[in-house]
């Protein structure tokens, strides 16, 4: 049967962006479909503007510690914020211009704006047209989470799609999530001048993190003067005059008040699958998301999905590489295909200081291998680190008996840069040792890798047998 497109990506966030690209690249008719705008929720309501808040956050924070560095105010340092949101505004208009419809239209990608819902195994409805094609690839993303608690839906909230609408800060905050979002937002708005206490069910902040790591970001939020209550579940919110009132409850039921201006909920997102129809194209789907298999091919043999609305991690990066093999999947033969792989999936929370991730916990990798070693080298190593006043810090490497990298965890400046060299090695299954005996440049954070290395490195000439062979080699 002949048909309208080759491939329809349904979805015009990080995944649909780079799938429809590809596709396109490499010959196949192809068709971008997304409600209303190009860019997705990183560009609008994630990364894009949190990071921009981040930054007017460490500008406030860079004044505020100046004597620090042997630099100080006279006078009294006051600070009005009227404009943060307008800057952080403008920063997303200018990303947005990155990706225009009109790009892709002159590369022959056709886009087209509005809703979409399957009618059947190859045709679906847009903008009241029937449209059929050979290949799908499903990215919707996902929205955020609003639990079901007493009183929530009577009052304004925020959440990371609204918070940045804002024209003007609010004077306090209650933050409902101790998660990568909710930190970020929340650290960064403290140092603008909000009152922010934090609220999290788990007995840490950042629960997926190694517990070291967490207790670091939490000992250094709470010295800046945020207010973190753990252990902990809003049950109810009322409203009293200009405050909203919070009730929480902790694991023994004991129930206490704290109020705020304003409540922002980070508590976790959800995929975006209401309006497609899915049933239609027989694609078995939870509410976590579409069922996929290795090969990210869903129920239909002819539809692909990928991205938030797939998991099961819900990072753009990670949304980029799952579109990239929905593509070789959908456009080769089977031979070709490519099984997707999360063993090297890495992340990083940009509070300050920052916080990456790759592969295993320590405790994750105790529960999987027999016998792990650890290797953990301080910022304070660094002279880097010291002479920026970044001494605060950890890099921890988890590798198996024989040096190869099962996991890394770092806190501190410039975290999510620095474990690119552990993430390479890894993926190229290279033992740690090896990052050793490289060059690096002088004086970096970077650095930080290599003395970390070096230690699996020396550990490695103790042996033996090794050593026996150096003997034997000298000729002094």
């Amino acid at each position: 049967m002949k048909t309208d497109f080759d491939v329809i990506v349904i979805g015009g966030g990080a995944a649909g962006l780079f799938a429809a690209s590809v596709a396109n690249t490499l010959g196949a008719k192809t068709l971008m479909v997304d409600k209303k705008r190009l860019g997705g929720d990183c560009t609008w309501f994630g990364c894009m503007p949190s990071k921009a808040i981040l930054s007017a956050g460490h500008a406030a924070h860079s004044l505020k510690t100046a004597q620090n560095f042997g630099v100080k105010i006279k006078g009294i340092l006051e600070f009005n914020t009227d404009k943060v949101m307008d800057y952080v505004q403008k920063v997303v208009k200018e990303i947005s211009t990155h990706h225009p419809p009109e790009v892709f239209e002159k590369r022959g990608i056709k886009v087209i704006f509005g809703a979409i819902r399957f009618i059947n195994q190859e045709t679906v409805e847009l903008n009241g047209k029937l449209i059929t094609a050979k290949k799908f690839i499903i990215c919707t993303g996902s929205h955020p989470v609003v639990p079901p608690i007493e009183g929530l839906k009577d009052i304004k909230y925020f959440t990371n799609e609204t918070i940045f609408d804002l024209n003007k800060l609010p004077q306090s905050l209650i933050v409902l999530g101790g998660g990568p979002i909710g930190l970020e937002l929340s650290q960064s708005l403290a140092r603008l001048g909000v009152k922010v206490s934090i609220v999290e069910m788990m007995d840490r902040i950042l629960f997926r993190e190694d517990q070291g790591v967490s207790q670091i970001i939490e000992k250094k939020l709470k010295a800046e003067g945020l207010e973190i209550f753990t252990g902990r579940k809003a049950v109810a919110f009322a409203k009293k005059d200009n405050q909203l009132l919070v009730t929480l409850e902790d694991k023994a039921g004991e129930l206490e008040e704290i109020s705020a201006e304003n409540v922002l909920v980070a508590v976790g997102r959800a995929p975006n699958l209401e309006g497609l129809s899915l049933e239609n194209a027989k694609i078995e789907y939870t509410k976590k998301g579409i069922s996929v298999n290795e090969y990210l091919q869903t129920t239909n043999k002819n539809i692909f999905a990928c991205g938030d609305i797939v998991g099961p991690y819900m990072f753009s990066h990670v949304a980029a590489y799952q579109a990239s093999v929905c593509v070789r999947n959908i456009l080769f033969r089977k031979i070709a295909w490519q099984r997707v792989n999360y063993s090297n999936v890495s992340w990083a929370t940009f509070t300050d200081p920052e916080v990456s991730h790759l592969g295993l916990t320590e405790s994750e990798a105790k529960e999987k291998y027999k016998k792990i070693k650890v290797y953990e080298t301080e910022y304070t190593a660094c002279d880097r680190a010291i002479t920026d006043s970044h001494k605060k810090g950890l890099v921890k490497v988890i590798t198996d008996k024989k040096g190869y990298i099962l996991g890394a965890n770092i806190v501190g400046a410039n975290a999510g840069e620095i474990i690119q060299g552990l993430l390479v090695a890894k993926s190229l299954k290279q033992p740690l040792s090896k990052l050793g005996s490289i060059l690096y440049i002088y004086p970096t954070l970077s650095e930080l890798v290599k003395k970390t290395a070096a230690k699996n490195l020396i550990e490695k000439l103790d042996n033996p047998f090794v050593k026996f062979i150096l003997k034997v080699m000298k000729k002094i």
